[in-house]
């Protein structure tokens, strides 16, 4: 008896802990279904954001005057990376907004400015031209922007309607061409801005008409509700106490043209190509850029796919880059802008949440580029700052190396920051390459705001200083079709002429760091991340989350510190 109780209780105990140890080996199992199940739920709606020429500055520096819909609620919702960066060294518009979506730099994706000089042909080509396509019923000029021919690599765009066989839609839209075109990528529909009828149109590129939806958008010619109206400021004098002083950053035009209140007309009496061209500067192309877009959404059914795959709207606003172009980002004028832009998004993503619901959204907002400040502006906090006229520089330059080589304009193309060389005039005149690009990079290096200056032979042997400049450069640098000595300006200087506004281009701080936000649960984990992480790495952080191929030159990171 003794003994069969015992044994019993032996397998008592073995039953136990065989129990246990299954109900511990399910409990993970059990837990790693959850973790599936939720991490299965894709958005059915991605909407990519890129508010053109914004500056990561400008959104803490107005932070406290945003409502709690627009730019606050993408700070506290989402995840919000404060030490973010367009990491090439020339930062403009159309190479900005390349990397968004490709998560690639310019040396591979091809697009290594707004424009460029052929080396080939000389030809002057502009990053979206294609001859091949026009504007659906729209004037079509030769250098407009119609397809994304020159992208030489995909988008996470490209990539998700390849995974889902074409299902998933790509819908864009911007008042620049190229904001629109380049977030479509190739396989996208872009919707752009036309400054002569103010209409949103696509090209042959995409579609030989246009869908019902886009028509019956157009009907009541919305565009000319802003005629004759003018923007004021929209908050009390004392909110704009720490902007510059008006006089500084933009002296009054004798018509006054360049203050507030600034009036939308035309000389001709009634809304035509002056009207349409002067809502770029101001509040009023970003309402209609966002009204197009709630009309893409519920005309193209985005987030509602009856395929179940999610879709993707790109939206490029292109006003704060007019404004800051002509006031400067410390202007009253951009501060403004950017108050209206705060309620605009928080209209749209009311918009949004009834149409799809946010739950069903990932939102993704950034910058293709920063700002700098007015070179008067600079100069009244004593900074050295000045403006280099590129056709001064080149003049110099030809001197110099005529004197040097006795041959007439070896330097024969400026296209900033680039200088093409007459290699087939140095080869006739029996020199040598490398001691021409040396002789002018010296020169160069001695020129009056020039900071850098990098040769073809350096940036295509890869000898170059080990510093973060060189390395932004020699990303924007396309051993095809860039120029042979690449000149970087001293901090605060910028290439142009005049003496007004200011711009944008460089690799430094104030033009490179833009917002980076994701917000979107349950895929993002909000905070503030103070983390390096570049544009760039939007892309394969995207193509993970909707598990695809990332697309064929990302190189980011895919941004897990946000990943719950």
């Amino acid at each position: 008896m003794q003994n069969f109780k015992i044994n019993t209780l032996r397998r008592l105990s073995l039953s136990t802990l065989i129990a246990s140890t299954l109900a511990l080996a399910i409990l993970p199992a059990v837990a790693d279904n959850k973790a599936t199940s939720a991490s299965a739920k894709q958005p059915k709606l991605i909407v990519v954001l890129v508010v053109d020429g914004l500056p990561q500055e400008q959104i803490q520096r107005y932070r406290d005057q945003f409502g709690q819909g627009g730019f606050r609620r993408l700070l506290d919702q989402g995840a919000w990376f404060s030490n973010a960066h367009q990491a090439h060294g020339v930062t403009v518009t159309a190479v900005g907004h390349a990397a968004v979506l490709t998560g690639a730099y310019p040396y591979q994706h091809g697009i290594i400015n707004n424009n460029w000089i052929d080396p080939t042909t000389l030809a002057a080509m502009y990053c979206t031209q294609d001859n091949a396509h026009t504007y659906i019923d729209e004037e079509t000029k030769s250098d407009d922007g119609t397809s994304p021919a020159n992208l030489r690599v995909s988008t996470v765009g490209d990539e998700l309607r390849y995974a889902s066989g074409n299902r998933s839609k790509v819908v864009t839209v911007s008042g620049k061409d190229r904001g629109a075109i380049l977030l479509a990528g190739k396989t996208g529909t872009a919707y752009i801005f036309m400054k002569k009828s103010g209409n949103f149109a696509s090209s042959t590129y995409y579609m030989q008409s246009h869908p019902q939806w886009q028509q019956a958008y157009h009907v009541g010619k919305p565009q000319d509700r802003f005629y004759g109206k003018t923007w004021t400021p929209l908050l009390a004098d004392s909110a704009y106490a720490s902007d510059a002083d008006d006089q500084i950053v933009a002296p009054q035009q004798a018509d006054g043209a360049n203050r507030f209140p600034y009036l939308y007309s035309s000389k001709s009496g009634k809304p035509d190509a002056e009207y349409y061209g002067k809502l770029f500067t101001g509040p009023y192309l970003d309402e209609m850029t966002l009204d197009f877009a709630r009309a893409a959404v519920a005309g193209e059914q985005l987030g509602r796919n009856p395929a179940g795959v999610t879709d993707i709207l790109g939206v490029s606003l292109s006003s704060h880059d007019y404004v800051n172009h002509s006031f400067g980002p410390e202007s009253r004028m951009s501060h403004d802008h950017l108050q209206r832009l705060d309620r605009m998004l928080a209209s749209f993503f009311d918009s949004l949440d009834k149409s799809v619901g946010l739950e069903n959204t990932l939102v993704v907002l950034t910058a293709d580029h920063g700002f700098p400040n007015v070179p008067e502006f600079a100069q009244s906090r004593k900074f050295e700052s000045q403006r280099i006229d590129g056709s001064k520089l080149m003049n110099a330059l030809n001197q110099h190396l005529s004197d040097k080589f006795g041959a007439e304009k070896i330097a024969y193309k400026w296209s900033a920051p680039n200088v093409l060389l007459d290699y087939k005039l140095i080869e006739q005149k029996g020199l040598k390459r490398e001691e021409v690009e040396n002789s002018a990079a010296r020169f160069l290096m001695s020129y009056n705001g020039v900071a850098q200056v990098y040769t073809r032979t350096q940036l295509e042997t890869g000898a170059m200083p080990d510093n973060r400049i060189a390395k932004l450069m020699q990303r924007a640098w396309h051993r095809q079709i860039s120029g042979d000595i690449v000149v970087v300006t001293k901090p605060y200087w910028q290439f142009g002429s005049g003496n007004r506004g200011t711009t944008h281009g460089s690799p430094y701080s104030y033009d490179s760091n833009v917002p980076l936000i994701i917000m979107g649960k349950p895929w993002i984990k909000p905070g503030v991340y103070g983390q390096y992480a570049e544009v760039m790495d939007i892309a394969p952080t995207l193509a993970h989350l909707l598990r695809i191929r990332p697309p064929s030159a990302a190189e980011g990171r895919v941004l897990t510190e946000v990943l719950p």
